[in-house]
């Protein structure tokens, strides 16, 4: 029998019960998969649109920066799109090339029209903190992943009023 210790790890990475692994990179989280992130994405205003990952580098300078640029300097860049599903909870992995440092940045496109409506959708990122009305910074987005999946809580942000972007109250 494993100890406790040995179990955990592999209990945090097992999707909720009921909750499929959602994007093109689903495989990524599974047990032996490589590499990924899974991010539990909570606190959503409904269920209608996409949600999309990006990962970056965790750095400030490179910290949602266009991807082209970042592309063509061979930085990392990496981008999952995702429907939601109508129900339930939602997990969405998204590979990373090796373990390390990386920033995750996740949006909300609730109208599906690929651009982001600043009074409509969403953004949230790994880390503790509202984003207010100031452009995230790097520190609250860093996720270290090692050869297997790092599962982290994504909690969504909505604008809400002067105060800028923060939770909805439910949460």
């Amino acid at each position: 029998m494993k100890p406790l210790a040995m179990l955990l790890p592999a209990l945090l990475v097992a999707a909720p019960a009921g909750a499929q692994v959602l994007g093109s990179d689903a495989a990524a989280c599974s047990p032996g998969g490589g590499p990924a992130i899974l991010a539990r994405v909570i606190g959503l205003k409904d269920h209608k649109g996409r949600i999309k990952l990006e990962l970056y580098p965790a750095t400030d300078a490179d910290f949602l920066e266009d991807d082209s640029k970042l592309i063509a300097a061979g930085k990392t860049f990496r981008r999952v799109w995702t429907g939601i599903p109508a129900t339930g909870e939602v997990a969405v992995c998204i590979r990373v090339p090796r373990p390390g440092r990386y920033a995750l940045f996740v949006t909300h496109d609730r109208d599906d029209k690929n651009k982001f409506n600043f009074f409509d959708d969403g953004a949230g990122f790994p880390g503790e903190g509202k984003l207010g009305m100031s452009r995230p910074k790097v520190d609250r987005a860093i996720v270290d992943v090692g050869t297997g999946t790092s599962d982290r809580v994504v909690r969504m942000q909505y604008l809400r009023g002067l105060g800028g972007f923060a939770p909805l109250k439910r949460d």
